[in-house]
Formats: structure tokens, C-alpha cells, sequence
């Protein structure tokens, strides 16, 4: 019976497809394993493969153990595709949800990863892992982000959307965003705020049917080539703007630039001489 004290590493690891040989502890922990799969399937022709080819070694990094680093040194097995018609002839078998092809660390560890560089940055995440020994750096980070992101599958807007400018860098680099109606959720995120930007995301969305937009004169043309029956709707906040810019000029054009108070002769009269003479300065002015 195993003792309460004592830390079961193979509850930690998937136990169906690797087992621990051995493990050794110094500056860091070094987990021995083995694959113990008999299938394999092809990324290309998706077939079942059974036949092997040989066994390699796979050293990635896991999170870490009570403060220590975790090395997974990992004997892997390649298997052979048979299919005539694949173009891949050997597959090194991936351990989907644990450790994928190409992988230098555990898919847990990306995860980490990934979620403290969104709360904080890819140089500040970079820095905490370090502290932790978990050993990455910031441009390690930033591909893990990028990768993650054009994996993605490209987002469906529906028939309404909301179009607007913002600043990557203010007086320096603007950009557009399309933003679903619907779920309220950003759908595409444009480099430039010019037309031409514009034109080339409508041709793939033929689709929007009403556009809620600002004041600029950008969009305005480009919606009206490309979707000319698409209804254009200023948003309230640009409503708000266009009544604020129209009252402004009304009273600029009906109330004169400077207005002079009248003063009663009598009730001057009756003034405190200096409050008189002080009455009388402001009159000159």
C-alpha cells in the first residue's frame, strides 16, 4: 500500500498510452517513459496504422513539480503507411490532447502558458515561467499566440454588422473593426480605415444586409459599391453628434459672438459710489 505521503505521478500522465519507467530527481525531474499504443493514425491519409517502423526519443517539457523543472524523455513509436496513394511513408505516432507532433512541451504546459501571457504579456509571462522553471521565452510566447489564433476557424457574421475606426498607435496607424450584431463580438479586425480596406472584407460577406457605421466618408463609399441594397444606419452615439453639430451651428448663426448685459440708470444710481465707479470700468471694458 502506498504510502499517503507519497506522489503517484502515473495518475498525472495519460496511463493509457505512456507508462513511467523511471524517474530521476536532481536540479530538475527527469521522467523516463515509454509509449505503449499499438495504432497510430496517418495526418494525412487518416488511416489506422499498425506496422512499425521504429522507436525514437521525444524530450519535451511539462509543468513543473513543486518548483522543480519536469523533463518527459519519451520513447516514441514511428509507424509505416501502406496507403499507395499517401504521400507520407513513416508517421511518428502523437499523443492527441497530451503531446502533439512537432512539440517541444505537454499541451497542458501550452495552456499555462498561454492563459497567463493573455493576463499579462509575452514578455511579463515569459519572466513568472522562469521564476517558476518552466523554461520559455517571450518570442516562444508570441508564436504559441499566433499559432493558437490562425487555428481558429474563421468567425460567421450574420446579416447585420457595426463598422468603426479605432488607433493601433494614435496619429500613427488606425484600424477597422466589424463587429457581429448578433453575439456583439468582434468578427475581423482590418489594418487601415480607407475603403479599399473595407471593399475587400465586404466581397467575402455579401451576406450583410444592414450596416450600422460612423460619420466617415470611407465606408460610406465603399458599402455603397460593393453592397449598394445594404441599408447604412448611423449609430446613436453619431447620431448624438450630428444633432450636437447642427444645434451649434443654429446658435452661432442666431445668437451674435458678443453679448452685452443692459444696466438699469436708476439702480446704478442708488449704487455705493465705488460699486458705481467698479460698474461703470466693466461698462468700458
Amino acid at each position: 500500500m502506498d504510502s499517503p505521503n507519497t506522489l503517484i505521478l502515473d495518475h498525472y500522465f495519460p496511463s493509457d498510452v505512456l507508462k513511467i519507467t523511471e524517474v530521476i530527481e536532481t536540479e530538475k525531474i527527469i521522467i523516463h517513459m515509454k509509449s505503449i499504443t499499438k495504432t497510430c493514425i496517418c495526418p494525412r491519409c487518416h488511416q489506422t496504422l499498425e506496422h512499425y517502423h521504429g522507436t525514437y526519443i521525444r524530450k519535451v517539457q511539462d509543468l513543473p513539480i513543486l518548483g522543480k523543472n519536469v523533463q518527459l524523455q519519451i520513447k516514441a513509436h514511428e509507424y509505416i503507411c501502406n496507403n499507395e496513394a499517401c504521400p507520407v511513408r513513416t508517421v511518428a505516432e502523437t499523443f492527441n490532447g497530451f503531446l502533439n507532433a512537432n512539440r517541444r512541451m505537454t499541451q497542458r504546459c501550452e495552456d499555462f502558458i498561454c492563459m497567463l501571457a493573455l493576463e499579462t504579456s509575452c514578455e511579463g509571462c515569459a519572466r513568472i515561467c522562469q521564476a517558476m522553471n518552466l523554461y520559455i521565452s517571450g518570442d516562444s510566447v508570441i508564436r504559441f499566440l499566433t499559432e493558437r489564433y490562425e487555428a481558429q476557424p474563421a468567425p460567421v457574421c450574420g446579416e447585420t454588422i457595426g463598422v468603426d475606426d479605432f488607433a493601433f498607435k494614435k496619429r500613427s496607424r488606425y484600424g477597422t473593426v466589424i463587429v457581429d450584431e448578433a453575439t456583439h463580438r468582434p468578427v475581423a479586425v482590418l489594418n487601415g480605415r480607407d475603403s479599399n480596406t473595407l471593399k475587400a472584407w465586404l466581397r467575402q460577406n455579401r451576406q450583410v444586409k444592414r450596416i450600422t457605421r460612423d460619420r466617415a466618408g470611407a465606408y460610406a463609399s465603399a458599402i455603397g459599391e460593393i453592397l449598394p441594397d445594404a441599408m447604412q444606419i448611423a449609430d446613436r452615439f453619431h447620431l448624438h453628434q450630428n444633432l450636437l453639430v447642427a444645434v451649434q451651428n443654429v446658435l452661432k448663426s442666431v445668437v451674435p459672438a458678443d453679448i452685452k448685459i443692459p444696466v438699469d440708470q436708476e439702480q446704478s444710481d442708488g449704487q455705493h459710489p465705488e460699486e458705481k465707479t467698479a460698474t461703470e470700468g466693466l461698462k468700458k471694458k
